[in-house]
């Protein structure tokens, strides 16, 4: 039984059967809501899906583990113009986890420290905060300041998540079952088998786990972004950490909220950041940050965005690096029978698929519109319906997504391009989105003043840029 300094379900049926369960009923409710409504009782089924919602994310919430890291993921996606449009509910419920979690007490905080570090909180830390300024599905994150003086940030992993996460991940019910709830709230024949890129999803939550892992990527990115005019990283405080507990520089600025309400052409500025950041790492490198919520961003009033958690990182064979970047630039300039021949390469389908070049660019266009049509684009809902109905609402049996399997490599591209559109609609951004894909490309000079600073940057590390000369047509 689980006890106080224990405080998380063990074991795969415990972790199970509280979602099977929920589910299961979840389900029969929404039948009932549905007879209802057609018998007259109008808003049956919306006030059933608000209900249920509450206590979906209140469940997912206090479980911890891979449960909440799936709600946290999902509710980065908006699905609300999928289906029935049912899931909205849900997912405005689970946006709640990106900054809500529920904490642990401080005294179990502290114990976590002195354990991991092996000297109480008081010798590492000339202050220290006991009431966690962010909480998640791992860990929560303290403010603290060192003898030095310098500000810090500490984060503390939650007792018992390891071997939680750990059970779940061999647990591959648990996922299905997730999946299945997102499923029968949208009422479309959204595709959700966890099966087919559960390898690559279970090596990356596992690797969360790790915060010396962690530490490593921190410190890569570090060294990547080394002198960069507008992208911050923070810096490791090696002495101040361990297996459960991870210090890091504190990077002040805006959070979500207060960003978005600033003004536009400062929004347009962090959005622009966030877009070369999120493509820039493995177009310069072979890192790539999977996990894009906003929660993890810090706003400076100059324009510059803090990027603060490095618990989700790919790290991309070479080969398969240079052909995505390849597979982007053939989208980019509408080359049909190239894009397809990319996409045998890297392991979509085969290549006696009855795909057509049409096809494939149908889906990957829809997905990256923005990058070929007229300049600038602003980022608004029908940007996420598009990139939705490329790669999820896939109710026709003729979508051809149904013929195509997602590459173990890709799994987290993809999902940054989900979540990252809604980021940028939120921020209402206008942005020269072909320019700055050709200009991280290399085919192309900057037009922005921060794609100007970049260049310059890059020039100055000696970086390659994402395709090298013999990669153009």
């Amino acid at each position: 039984m689980a006890g106080p300094e224990d405080p998380l379900p063990r074991g795969r049926i415990r972790r199970t059967m509280p979602l099977a369960g929920f589910t299961a009923r979840a389900a029969g409710g929404r039948m009932v809501a549905g007879l209802r409504e057609k018998a007259g009782e109008a808003g049956a089924v919306a006030r059933f899906h608000e209900r249920t919602a509450a206590g979906y994310a209140e469940l997912l919430g206090h479980s911890k583990g891979v449960l909440m890291k799936a709600g946290q993921m999902l509710s980065m996606v908006d699905v609300s113009s999928v289906g029935n449009g049912g899931f909205s509910s849900y997912q405005r419920a689970l946006s709640r986890l990106q900054e809500n979690a529920p904490p642990m007490d401080p005294a179990l905080a502290m114990e976590v420290l002195q354990a991991d570090l092996g000297r109480p909180a008081g010798e590492v830390f000339a202050e220290f905060t006991d009431k966690p300024m962010a909480a998640a599905s791992i860990g929560q994150v303290h403010r603290a300041v060192l003898h030095d003086g310098r500000q810090v940030a500490v984060k503390i992993q939650y007792p018992g998540a390891a071997d939680a996460i750990r059970a779940d991940l061999a647990n591959t019910e648990l996922l299905a079952t997730f999946f299945r709830l997102a499923v029968s709230a949208s009422g479309t024949a959204l595709q959700a088998n966890p099966q087919q890129s559960a390898r690559e999803i279970a090596a990356r939550i596992a690797e969360e786990l790790d915060y010396r892992h962690e530490a490593a990527n921190v410190t890569a990115f570090g060294e990547l972004y080394q002198g960069h005019p507008f992208i911050r990283i923070p810096e490791v405080i090696d002495e101040a950490s361990g297996d459960r507990v991870l210090t890091m520089t504190y990077l002040d600025g805006l959070d979500w909220i207060e960003a978005q309400r600033a003004d536009q052409d400062l929004k347009n500025t962090w959005a622009e950041v966030i877009y070369r950041f999120v493509i820039g790492s493995f177009q310069h490198a072979n890192l790539f940050h999977g996990d894009p919520h906003p929660g993890n961003y810090r706003f400076g009033l100059d324009g510059r965005v803090g990027f603060v958690d490095f618990g989700c990182v790919k790290v991309l064979p070479e080969r398969q690096r240079r052909k995505f970047c390849q597979l982007n630039r053939a989208t980019a300039d509408g080359r049909k029978h190239d894009l397809r021949r990319l996409m045998v390469e890297t392991g979509y389908f085969a290549d006696d698929s009855t795909l057509t070049a049409d096809d494939v660019y149908q889906v990957i266009a829809e997905l990256c519109y923005e990058w070929i049509a007229p300049q600038p684009v602003t980022y608004t809902q029908d940007t996420t319906k598009r990139a939705i109905h490329a790669m999820l609402d896939i109710r026709s049996p003729d979508h051809p997504t149904r013929r195509m399997s997602l590459p173990d490599d890709f799994v987290f591209l993809t999902r940054t391009s989900l979540c990252m559109n809604p980021i940028l609609t939120k921020l209402g951004a206008t942005l020269y989105a072909r320019s700055i894909i050709d200009d991280m490309h290399g085919v192309a000079e900057p037009i922005t003043p921060l794609g100007k600073q970049h260049a310059a940057w890059v020039r100055q590390r000696g970086l390659p840029c994402g395709l090298d000369p013999h990669d153009h047509p």
